[in-house]
């Protein structure tokens, strides 16, 4: 199997674990916004968004620039490639072992009905 950096792969997955800041990265994908607009959208306060913010530019998955008394989030440089290999790697292993699954089901099956066959005769 692939290494992985386990540790970016935590920060993101603790990232991505919280509905409102998957909520602010799908927003972010259609347009940059300010922390008070995201504040806004998601009802709350300017310091809860902060901290959201926070966290998703720890992962490099959101950058802000500040402009005055305005800071604006943007998606950030970095993407889900090696969290979507590990997604990928194990999916591909699930994949593997339902296919093996269906063959010891289709094989107990086959034996049932040559056991139901032999014992009508």
């Amino acid at each position: 199997m692939v290494q992985f950096n386990r540790t970016r792969l935590d920060a993101s997955f603790a990232a991505l674990a919280d509905p409102t800041r998957r909520g602010i990265l799908e927003r972010l994908g259609r347009a940059d916004a300010s922390i008070t607009e995201l504040a806004g959208t998601f009802r709350m306060t300017l310091t809860g968004m902060k901290k959201h913010i926070g966290v998703l530019e720890q992962t490099g998955l959101v950058t802000t620039a500040k402009a005055g008394r305005v800071r604006t989030c943007t998606l950030g440089p970095r993407r889900l490639e090696e969290e979507a290999a590990w997604i990928e790697s194990y999916r591909q292993l699930w994949d593997s072992r339902f296919v093996e699954l269906d063959k010891v089901v289709e094989e107990l099956k086959r034996t049932e009905r040559a056991d139901a066959r032999t014992t009508r005769k």
